[in-house]
C-alpha cells in the first residue's frame, strides 16, 4: 500500500545517504516567468538525478538474501545509474538493462559504477520482457524503474523536502511542476504533499511526442505513446504511465503540462545562466512550463523540480546556443 508512512520510513533508510537538496530563486527566472520560480535541484543529487532516492529505498527494503543473490533494472540511465550506486553500496550485484541509444554518458557512467549493462533496441524489443527473462534466469530482484511502491516511496522524500522548505518560506499554496515519465517521482510527491503541504499542486510536465501522463489525465484512463523512441527528453520517455503511479496522479495531480524540445533546451540554457545548474533535457521540462507556458499555472510562485543533469556535452552545447538565438 502507498501512503505516507512507507514515504517516511524510505526518509529515514535515505537519511545520511542522499542528499537533502535545496530551493533555489533567481530574480531573472522571476522575471521571465511573471512570478517567484522556486528549484528544487536535483540534478545535484548522487548520481546526478533524484533516481538514487528510489534505488536506495528498494535496495535498502531487500531482505538480506535477497540483495546477496543480485538485482536487475532497466533504464535509459538514470534509475540504472541510482541503482548501480546503491547496489554497489550494498554490496550487491547489479544488472542493467539499457537501450542502446541512451545518451553515451549515462552508459559509462552506469558501468563505471560496477553495473553489469545489457543493451537493447528500445524501438523493437521490450525492456520489461528483456528484464523478466534475465531476473528468472539469474535469480535477481527486479527494481522497476517506477511502479514499485519502495521506489515511488523513495522518490516521495523529495515532496518531503519540498513541503518542509515551502513552509519555511511561507508558501501555503502553489503548483509544484515536476518533470515525469512513469510518474513515480511525480506520483511519490504528490503523496508526500497531500500530507504534509496539502496546498501544493503537483502538475506534470512532459515533452511534445510523449505526453501520455498527460493524455491519460484528461481521458481517465491509461494512453499509451504512439513510440518509446527518439526525443532529447529520453530520461523520462516511457510507453505509458505505470498501473501503480496513474491512480495516484489521476487522484491528486492537476492537468498535465507539454512542453517542446526546444522549450527544454532554452530552459537547460536558462538554469545554467541564472543558476550555475546542468540539466539534461528531460530533467528541465518542468522550468520549461514555468518560464514559457506560465499560464497555465495560477497563483504568485511556482515550484519546479530539475531531476537530472546527465547530459552529453554535445546536447548540452546545442542547449547554450539557445542563448544567442
Amino acid at each position: 500500500m502507498m501512503d505516507i508512512d512507507r514515504i517516511r520510513a524510505a526518509a529515514r533508510r535515505l537519511s545520511g545517504h542522499a542528499l537533502r537538496t535545496p530551493l533555489l530563486s533567481s530574480p531573472f527566472l522571476d522575471k521571465v516567468a511573471g512570478r517567484r520560480v522556486l528549484v528544487k535541484p536535483e540534478c545535484l543529487q548522487h548520481t546526478g538525478s533524484f533516481k538514487f532516492r528510489g534505488a536506495w529505498a528498494a535496495l535498502s527494503a531487500l531482505a538480506a538474501e535477497d540483495r546477496a543473490a543480485g538485482v536487475i533494472a532497466y533504464s535509459s540511465g538514470n534509475h540504472a545509474q541510482g541503482v548501480a550506486r546503491a547496489a554497489r553500496a550494498h554490496g550487491a550485484s547489479a544488472i542493467i538493462v539499457m537501450p542502446a541509444d541512451a545518451p553515451a554518458l549515462k552508459i559509462a557512467n552506469t558501468r563505471a559504477l560496477g553495473a553489469e549493462v545489457v543493451l537493447y533496441d528500445r524501438a523493437t524489443e521490450d525492456r520489461d520482457a528483456i528484464g523478466k527473462a534475465l531476473a528468472a534466469e539469474r535469480g535477481l530482484t527486479l527494481i522497476r524503474p517506477f511502479d514499485d511502491p519502495e521506489v515511488i516511496a523513495g522518490q516521495g522524500t523529495t515532496g518531503l523536502e519540498i513541503a518542509e522548505d515551502a513552509r519555511a518560506l511561507g508558501i501555503a499554496a502553489a503548483d509544484v511542476l515536476v518533470c515525469c515519465g512513469g510518474g513515480g517521482f511525480t506520483s511519490g510527491i504528490a503523496l508526500a504533499l497531500e500530507a504534509e503541504a496539502p496546498g501544493l499542486r503537483v502538475r506534470p510536465v512532459e515533452p511534445e511526442g510523449f505526453d501520455d501522463v498527460s493524455r491519460s489525465l484528461a481521458a481517465g484512463r491509461i494512453e499509451r505513446n504512439a513510440t518509446s523512441a527518439g526525443g532529447l527528453c529520453d530520461a523520462i520517455v516511457t510507453p505509458q504511465p505505470g498501473d501503480l503511479t496513474f491512480p495516484i496522479l489521476q487522484r491528486l495531480c492537476g492537468p498535465g503540462i507539454v512542453v517542446s524540445e526546444t522549450e527544454a533546451l532554452r530552459a537547460m540554457a536558462a538554469a545554467f545562466l541564472r543558476l550555475k545548474l546542468v540539466a539534461e533535457p528531460g530533467g528541465a521540462v518542468a522550468l520549461a512550463a514555468a518560464l514559457f507556458h506560465a499560464d497555465a499555472s495560477d497563483g504568485d510562485a511556482v515550484i519546479v523540480t530539475i531531476s537530472g543533469g546527465n547530459v552529453d556535452p554535445d546536447v548540452f552545447a546545442r542547449a547554450l546556443a539557445t542563448l544567442a538565438a
